[in-house]
């Protein structure tokens, strides 16, 4: 990686988590450099403005929570212990995988009128995390796992609001009780869906 690709990536890595945190218009890059002890000058070498730059940090920390989540899911051997482990993956929103809490939630609230650059980076993460769920569901009815009457792309279309929704409130009210109570309901909707 060349200097200036590996400071590009320095800042995208230190603003992620303050764009997650704080928000993309409550985040200047004042706060950006503060975190970085880079200069104003320097900054605007590797990215024309703040737009440009939390558009990278949106896909960093999109990225950041795909690898997460792939390598807990790669840990499961059945598409039912899969399920199992992305609603694990997601059920302590107090202590989230990815710094300030789901990007794509943060991102996807603040973005959806008035940033369609980033509504659709966050509606195509929101895409492929349904059809990753779907996926799995397919495989598990393919093996007999689960029954041939489940329909995939509904069944985690309903999944993965659950769990979008039960982080939110988990992180509004700053408990995770309502997240225990959706982890519960999903595991038993799996197991009645199980052969």
């Amino acid at each position: 990686m060349a200097k200036g690709e590996e400071t590009r990536q320095f800042i995208i890595e230190k603003a992620a988590p303050i764009f997650n945190t704080k928000g993309i218009a409550a985040t200047s890059m004042s706060d950006i450099m503060e975190a970085t002890k880079l200069s104003k000058g320097s900054m605007y070498v590797h990215f024309e403005n703040k737009e440009v730059l939390a558009c990278a940090a949106v896909d960093y920390n999109v990225k950041v929570l795909s690898s997460k989540l792939q390598a807990a899911l790669s840990k499961a051997k059945t598409s039912k212990e899969q399920l199992f482990a992305y609603i694990d993956f997601f059920s302590d929103p107090l202590q989230p995988p990815v710094m300030g809490g789901c990007p794509l939630l943060n991102f996807g609230t603040e973005a959806d009128d008035t940033n369609p650059i980033v509504k659709e980076k966050v509606n195509t993460a929101i895409r492929g995390g349904q059809q990753l769920l779907s996926g799995i569901i397919e495989n598990g009815i393919k093996n007999k796992e689960f029954k041939s009457d489940l329909v995939p792309a509904d069944f985690a279309t309903a999944m993965f609001a659950m769990l979008e929704g039960g982080h939110l409130m988990a992180r509004m009210s700053g408990n995770n009780a309502k997240m225990h109570i959706i982890s519960k309901t999903l595991k038993n909707l799996i197991d009645q869906n199980s052969i």
